[in-house]
C-alpha cells in the first residue's frame, strides 16, 4: 500500500507543518500563526497559485466554521442560561444543600468532586470552578479538607473528568470525529471519550485522595478563618500563555470570591424574595431535571430501549434548545414579559462573545487540518474539486505504514502521547485537529477503532492541557480560587492522572479496539 503512494511537495510541506504546529505547542506558545503560515505553505504547493494560497488562509478558518459553528452556538445558548440563572441565584441555589452533608474532610472531598463533575459536564468548569469555590470549597475546608485537596478534586472532576469527555456539550467530540474523518460520528467519539473519562477520573481520584488523605483534620472555623486570611496565588503572566485566552475561561462566568462566601449566601440570596424567591427555587430544581431528560434521551436509545438514536448533531441541537428554553423562562420569571425581550438578546450576544473568545482560534488550526483530511473539506480549503483535493495526512500514513508498528497498544500509546504533547500548550483542544487527524488516518493502518483512538487522544490532550498536568493551563483558576500554589497542585495531581490515563489507555485497547 505504501508503495502505491506517490508523494508530491505538498505533502512534506503538510509534514512541515504539522511538526511546526506541535513544536509551537511545546514551546507553549501560540499557534494560530503557524497554522496559518502552513495553510497558505501547503495551498502554494498543491495549487502553485500564490492567489489561491492567500484565498487560503480565509477559506481555512471559512470551511472550519462551517463545519463547528454548532459547538460556538451550544456554548452561546448555555453561556446565556448560566447567566440568566445567576440573576435569580438559582445557580448558588443548586448547590447550597450539599454544604449541609459535608460533616468531614473525607466526605467533602468526593462531595466536591462530585457537584463540580455534574456542573461541569453541564456548564463546562468555566463556571464550575467559581461556583463550587464560592459556594462549597469554605464548607469542605471548615469540615477539615486542606485547600490543596479541595484544588485536586475541583481539578480532577471539572477540567479532567467533565471536559474530557464534553459529553453534553459536545466540543471535542465534534472537533475529534471532524478532523477524523466523514466516516467516525461525533456520538461514537462521545461515548468512548465518556467511559475513558470515568476510568481516568475515578483512577485519579482514589490515588489523590490516597495521597490526601492523611493531611485532612477534624472540621473546625479556625480553618476556614486561617485559609480566608492568605492571599490568592494566582500567576496572571500564564494566563495569555498557550492558544487560548486562559483569563477568560477563567472568568467568563464569575462569580464572588470564596472570602465573600458570607455575603454570597446572607446577602445576594434573601435579595430574592417573594415570587423571585419561588422562582429562583423552581430553576434550582428545573434546569438540572431538564438536562437529565437531555441526559436520558441521549443515553436510552443505547440501553436497547427501542427508542431512536439521535443522528449527527442532533445531541448538540437538544442541549442547545433546552439551554434556550430554558433562559428564557428564567429571564420571564426574572424581568417579566416586557424586559424580557431585550435581556434574553443581551444574554446571547454574552454568549457569544464568550464562546469566541474562548474558542475563536480553534479555526485557523482546524483549517489547517481540514487542508489535509480530503473530499470536502481539503476541497473548501484549497478551492479545488472535491475529486482533486488531496488527502495529504492520510497519504503520508499510508506511505509510511510499513514503518509503523501492527500492534494495538503502541498506536494508542503512541495517540495518547501525542495528544498530551499538544496539551502542553495548555489549551486542551487546540490539538483535537491534530490527535483526530491522526486517529482517521492510523486507526485503518493498523485495524484500530477510529472512534477509540480519538477519544484516546482527547483523554491526552485535555487533561493534560484543559487543566490538571500543566501550571499554565486553566488550572490557574482552580489554584486561585483555593488560594494554594499552581505548581504544588500539579506535582499532587501529576502520579493520579498519568496513572489514570495508562489504566484507561490500556482499557481502551482491550475493550473497544
Amino acid at each position: 500500500m505504501g508503495q502505491s503512494v506517490t508523494l508530491t511537495a505538498a505533502h512534506w510541506v503538510y509534514l512541515v507543518g504539522v511538526l511546526a504546529v506541535v513544536v509551537t505547542m511545546i514551546l507553549r506558545a501560540n499557534v494560530v500563526v503557524p497554522s496559518i503560515i502552513a495553510t497558505l505553505a501547503v495551498t502554494w504547493a498543491w495549487t502553485g497559485s500564490p492567489i489561491t494560497a492567500l484565498s487560503s488562509i480565509f477559506n481555512a478558518s471559512f470551511v472550519a466554521a462551517k463545519e463547528l459553528f454548532n459547538i460556538f452556538l451550544v456554548i452561546a445558548l448555555i453561556t446565556a442560561l448560566l447567566n440568566s440563572l445567576k440573576t435569580l441565584r438559582s445557580d448558588v441555589r443548586m448547590v447550597q444543600p450539599f454544604r449541609v452533608v459535608m460533616t468531614n474532610g473525607h466526605s467533602a472531598f468526593f462531595i466536591l468532586a462530585a457537584v463540580t463533575y455534574v456542573i461541569s459536564l453541564f456548564f463546562w468548569p468555566t463556571p464550575a470552578v467559581p461556583l463550587v469555590s464560592a459556594v462549597l470549597l469554605p464548607a469542605a475546608i471548615a469540615a477539615g479538607l486542606s485547600p490543596l485537596a479541595g484544588a485536586v478534586a475541583i481539578a480532577i472532576a471539572g477540567q479532567g473528568m467533565a471536559l474530557s469527555s464534553d459529553y453534553v456539550i459536545g466540543v471535542a467530540p465534534a472537533i475529534s470525529a471532524k478532523a477524523a474523518g466523514a466516516a467516525v460520528s461525533a456520538a461514537a467519539v462521545a461515548d468512548k471519550a465518556l467511559a475513558l473519562s470515568l476510568i481516568t477520573g475515578g483512577v485519579a481520584l482514589l490515588l489523590g485522595y490516597l495521597l490526601i488523605r492523611k493531611q485532612i483534620q477534624p472540621g473546625s472555623e479556625a480553618l476556614l478563618e486561617k485559609w480566608l486570611g492568605q492571599s490568592a496565588t494566582v500567576d496572571a503572566q500564564v494566563e495569555t500563555t498557550g492558544s487560548f485566552d486562559k483569563a477568560e475561561l477563567a472568568r467568563g462566568t464569575s462569580y464572588e470570591h470564596p472570602s465573600r462566601i458570607d455575603k454570597v449566601l446572607r446577602q445576594h440570596l434573601p435579595l430574592v424574595r417573594g415570587g423571585r424567591e419561588f422562582w429562583s427555587k423552581l430553576f434550582a430544581i428545573l434546569t438540572p431535571l431538564g438536562f437529565a431528560v437531555v441526559i436520558a434521551v441521549m443515553i436510552l436509545p443505547k440501553l436497547g430501549t427501542g427508542l431512536p438514536e439521535l443522528k449527527g448533531g442532533d445531541a448538540a441541537a437538544l442541549v442547545g434548545g433546552m439551554g434556550a428554553v430554558l433562559m428564557i423562562l428564567a429571564t420571564l420569571a426574572a424581568d417579566g414579559p416586557r424586559k424580557m425581550l431585550d435581556v434574553c438578546a443581551d444574554h446571547i450576544t454574552e454568549g457569544f462573545v464568550f464562546a469566541f473568545k474562548a474558542m475563536g482560534s480553534v479555526l485557523p488550526i482546524a483549517g489547517f487540518f481540514f487542508a489535509g483530511a480530503g473530499g470536502e473539506l481539503a476541497s473548501g480549503v484549497l478551492n479545488v474539486p472535491a475529486a482533486q483535493a488531496p488527502s495529504l495526512l492520510f497519504e503520508l500514513i499510508a506511505a509510511a505504514q510499513t514503518f509503523l508498528p501492527q500492534n494495538h497498544y503502541l498506536v494508542a500509546f503512541g495517540v495518547l502521547i501525542m495528544g498530551m504533547i499538544t496539551g502542553i500548550d495548555g489549551s486542551g483542544f487546540s490539538g483535537l485537529p491534530l490527535t483526530g487527524s491522526l486517529s482517521g488516518a492510523l486507526g485503518p493502518a493498523v485495524g484500530l477503532n477510529v472512534a477509540t483512538l480519538c477519544a484516546v487522544g482527547q483523554m491526552g490532550a485535555i487533561w493534560t492541557g484543559g487543566g490538571t498536568l500543566v501550571a499554565w493551563s486553566s488550572l490557574i483558576a482552580v489554584a486561585g480560587f483555593a488560594r494554594v500554589p499552581v505548581l504544588e497542585a500539579v506535582r499532587l495531581l501529576l502520579v493520579p492522572v498519568l496513572t489514570g490515563l495508562f489504566v484507561s489507555t490500556l482499557c481502551a485497547v482491550i475493550f473497544w479496539s
